[in-house]
C-alpha cells in the first residue's frame, strides 16, 4: 500500500494576521511539514519563520502582565525578548508528542521575559561598541517603523544594519541595562488615582526547575488517557489520594502484593513509552500504548476474580 500523499500547508502572505482560531490547525501543519524538510533549505525557511510570525499572538498575550514595570519594560523590547521564547519553544516542538503547542510555548516565553527582567534591572557597565550599538538601533527602529508602517523585528533590525540576530539583541539588552531602580517600587500603572501593579521584585525571573518538566507533563498525560478506567483509579489512588496499597487492595477486592505487581507494570510501560522515540518505536502510537498495559487489565481482572 503505497503512503498516505503528504499534505502541504498554505502559503501565507501575512501570517500575523492569521486569526488565532485558525492559527492552532495551521500550526500542526506547518510544524508537521517543518520535521519533513532539511534544516537550512529554502523551504524549510519559510516555514520556520511562518510559524514564528503567525504564533506571535502568543508572545503579546504572555507579555501583557508585564508591561509599564519600569526599567526593561518597554512594550517593544519585551516583545522581542518574548520572541526568543518562542522561537527555542519553536525549535524544540515535537508534533509527534501530541500536546497543543502553546502548551509549551507560553513557559518559554514568560521564562525569557522574566529572565529580561533579572538581567536588566540594575546598572552595568557595557562595552563600548554595545553604547554605540544602542544608539544605531534606537535611530535604525525610527526609521524602519517609518518605512514598514509597523514596529521592526529582530529580523528587520538586523538585516537594516547587516548583523546577525544574536548581536541585536545583544544591543536591545545593553540599551535597557544602563538604569537602576528599586526593586519595590510599585508598578506605573494608575486606576483611578492609585498605582496598581506588581513591584519590579515580584517580576524578576528565576531558574525554574520545574521548566524542564513541563514538556514530560505534556507528554504523560494522552497516556494516562488510553489507560483502562481501573488503572486510572488504581494509580490516582496511590499518587493522587497517597493511599497504601494494602488501602488499595481493600477498594480493589485484590491482594496488596497483586496491587504492587500492577503498579509497576503500568508504571514501567508508562516510563518507557515516554523515553520510546515515537517515529521508531510508534509508543506514542493508541494501538501500541493500549497493548503495553493489556497484560496489568487482564491480571486485575483475573485476580480479582
Amino acid at each position: 500500500m503505497e503512503p498516505a500523499p503528504t499534505v502541504l500547508p498554505p502559503r501565507i502572505e501575512e501570517p500575523r494576521e492569521v486569526a488565532p482560531a485558525d492559527a492552532r490547525e495551521l500550526t500542526r501543519l506547518f510544524f508537521r511539514r517543518l520535521h519533513e524538510l532539511d534544516e537550512g533549505t529554502p523551504e524549510y525557511r519559510y516555514v520556520r519563520e511562518t510559524l514564528i510570525e503567525m504564533n506571535c499572538s502568543l508572545v503579546r498575550f504572555a507579555i501583557r502582565p508585564f508591561r509599564g514595570r519600569g526599567d526593561g519594560g518597554d512594550l517593544e523590547d519585551l516583545f522581542q525578548v518574548g520572541t526568543i521564547g518562542l522561537i527555542k519553544a519553536i525549535d524544540r516542538f515535537d508534533p509527534a508528542r501530541e500536546i497543543e503547542f502553546a502548551s509549551l510555548a507560553m513557559p518559554y516565553i514568560t521564562g525569557e521575559v522574566k529572565r529580561h527582567f533579572r538581567d536588566t534591572s540594575w546598572a552595568v557597565r557595557v562595552p563600548r561598541r554595545l553604547q554605540e550599538l544602542r544608539i544605531d538601533l534606537a535611530k535604525a527602529k525610527e526609521e524602519l517603523t517609518a518605512l514598514l508602517d509597523r514596529p521592526p523585528t529582530v529580523a528587520d533590525l538586523a538585516a537594516h544594519l547587516s548583523l546577525t540576530d544574536e548581536e541585536v539583541i545583544e544591543g536591545l539588552v545593553a540599551a535597557n541595562g544602563h538604569t537602576s531602580g528599586s526593586l519595590d517600587a510599585p508598578g506605573s500603572e494608575r486606576i483611578d488615582g492609585r498605582t496598581e501593579g506588581h513591584s519590579l521584585a515580584e517580576t524578576m525571573g528565576a531558574e525554574e526547575p520545574a521548566l524542564e518538566r513541563v514538556e514530560d507533563i505534556q507528554t504523560l498525560a494522552p497516556l494516562l488517557e488510553r489507560l483502562s478506567d481501573r488503572e486510572r483509579r488504581m494509580l490516582s489512588m496511590r499518587f493522587g489520594e497517597e493511599l497504601t496499597q494494602a488501602q488499595i487492595g481493600a477498594a480493589l477486592g485484590i491482594s496488596q502484593m497483586q496491587v504492587s505487581r500492577l503498579l509497576t507494570r503500568v508504571l514501567a510501560h508508562l516510563r518507557a513509552s515516554m523515553l520510546a522515540d515515537p517515529e521508531r518505536s510508534g509508543a506514542g502510537s493508541p494501538q501500541q500504548a493500549e497493548s503495553g498495559c493489556t497484560g496489568a487489565a487482564a491480571d486485575v481482572g483475573g485476580d480479582a476474580a
